[in-house]
């Protein structure tokens, strides 16, 4: 399963919507998904993809990983995926 499906289907579970109702220009707001929604799901992803993201549950304006948008969140891990293997 590519990153993009994965997260997808990870957020549409937090969000109690169908993969097919999350689109990448989705925003977390848009699907439903308050702030413990937020930080359940970036421990999903965490957990799938064996990765540490860098965000701040307490002011999530101020970290460095960008949660505006499905896309963004995607973008994101394949970030930090790919510095995780270089």
């Amino acid at each position: 399963m590519d990153i993009k499906t994965k997260v997808i289907e990870i957020i549409a579970e937090q969000a109690v919507l169908e993969s097919s109702d999350v689109t990448p220009e989705s925003t977390l707001e848009e699907l439903g998904i308050d702030s413990l929604g937020l930080v359940e799901s970036i421990f999903a992803i965490e957990e799938a993809f064996d990765i540490s993201v860098p965000f701040n549950a307490n002011d999530p304006s101020e970290s460095d990983f960008d949660i505006s948008s499905v896309a963004s969140i995607i973008a994101g891990i394949e970030q930090l995926i790919a510095q995780q293997t270089a």
